[in-house]
């Protein structure tokens, strides 16, 4: 078997993929095996008894969203008993941000790779704060969440609908040349995104009151193209899952407990996971390291597909977000050429003249250079109920790819 050739596979199908970001649907009605009584979670599986403070706190948020539970009392008795079912995003085709909650009656967008034909849904993004996905439950997070499926959903739906779809490809290309890293910088990619559906919504949403309040709503949220931008990079992925023989890293995710990784070549549920670890950041006034919840969220889809840590370079004012210089921004970006197979001509560099990013991470490199990849991803409180606390880099346990490596060459030992 010729390893090069599968991964080479593999990586062009990434490479070449095309998503289009075709609408926004109800969850139920589009996410494979979707039902009543399932939420989704960000990250490899996990039972109710390992998740950690803001990833339980996020699933009784859903639950309180869905009706299923009326309290958090009520929420936690259902989770313990088995009342609800949990799984992985990723077993979906779909993919959240942080704790990735997703339930039935979510409104979640759509991406479709029209190259190859797959799918992938993520939810809709809530902006900054006290907010689901880092674990927040209250009462004023379900009231913004109900006005984000009843108002906001529609508007974008309605408004989606009018087109053929966005060419998410094109969008990641042009933030990337004006200062995006497309996972925790996105202010281009939002401000393209709202440029391009803002004609939309004004022509589909009657009362003008509601249609400024969306475009408002879009407008402030400057991670507003995150999530349609994590959807478009699942959909790249998977396109490179299950190539016979591939060493090629498909998916990246966390879930607060664990850190986890699939392998092209080594099945579609096959998982390697090590404890995740504490992200290394800066931290908002009044909280500190010692705050701080092991990493969490399937954001890590974007540097799988290369970009996010990996486009650093492109992005060195994310530095006032994460820490660190613009110098450091540089070299993260060029230390993950030694990890990675190819570069991506679709997404360029200005700062390191024009070259693709670095994509396609083989386990083989990862070992043998023993340079895990770089993520850099927001800071959710340990407590349930909290919020963001910061942001920082974290780079996934070495374990998990040894693990792989070794699963590797018992699978295709000759």
């Amino acid at each position: 078997m010729n390893i090069d050739q599968a991964n080479q596979s593999a990586v062009e199908k990434m490479i070449s993929a095309k998503p289009m970001l075709k609408g926004v649907a109800t969850a139920r009605d589009v996410i494979p095996g979707m039902k009543d009584n399932l939420i989704l979670h960000a990250g490899p599986p996990l039972t109710w008894a390992r998740m950690s403070g803001p990833v339980r706190g996020a699933m009784i948020g859903a639950m309180l969203f869905e009706g299923l539970a009326r309290s958090e009392a009520e929420a936690t008795s259902m989770a313990e008993n088995g009342e609800v079912e949990f799984d992985s995003c990723h077993h979906h085709g779909a993919v959240g941000p942080m704790a990735g909650a997703t339930s039935a009656s979510m409104k979640v967008y759509v991406v479709e790779n029209i190259e190859h034909g797959n799918k992938a849904y993520s939810n809709l993004n809530e902006g900054y704060g006290k907010v689901l996905r880092y674990g927040a439950y209250s009462d004023d997070v379900l009231k913004k969440l109900r006005w984000m499926n009843d108002v906001l959903g529609v508007a974008l739906a309605d408004a989606l609908a009018q087109t053929d779809g966005i060419d998410m490809r094109a969008l990641i290309a042009e933030a990337l040349q004006m200062g995006d890293e497309g996972h925790n910088r996105n202010k281009a990619g939002s401000l393209i995104y709202l440029k391009t559906i803002a004609p939309l919504i004004v022509k589909v949403v009657k009362d003008d009151s509601v249609a400024a309040e969306v475009l408002k709503f879009i407008g402030d949220n400057m991670l507003s193209v995150l999530n349609p931008v994590m959807a478009s990079c699942k959909a790249m992925t998977d396109a490179a899952h299950g190539v016979e023989g591939s060493t090629i890293v498909t998916t990246m995710a966390r879930n607060g407990t664990d850190f986890g990784i699939r392998v092209s070549g080594l099945g579609e549920k096959q998982w390697f996971t090590a404890p995740a670890q504490i992200p290394i950041g800066k931290f908002f006034p009044g909280f500190t390291q010692d705050d701080a919840n092991p990493d969490v969220g399937d954001s890590a889809i974007t540097e799988t597909a290369g970009i996010g840590g990996f486009a650093m370079a492109a992005a060195p004012a994310i530095v006032t977000f994460v820490g660190g210089t613009p110098e450091d921004t540089m070299k993260a970006t060029l230390e993950m050429y030694q990890i990675t197979t190819v570069e991506n001509a679709n997404f360029q560099i200005p700062a390191l003249n024009f070259r693709g990013t670095p994509t396609g991470i083989d386990i083989r490199k990862v070992v043998e250079t023993r340079i895990a990849p770089r993520i850099n991803t927001g800071i959710a409180h340990k407590n349930a109920g909290v919020g963001q606390v910061g942001a920082g880099l974290v780079r996934p346990p070495m374990k998990i790819f040894e693990d792989a490596l070794t699963e590797y060459s018992k699978k295709y030992k000759s």
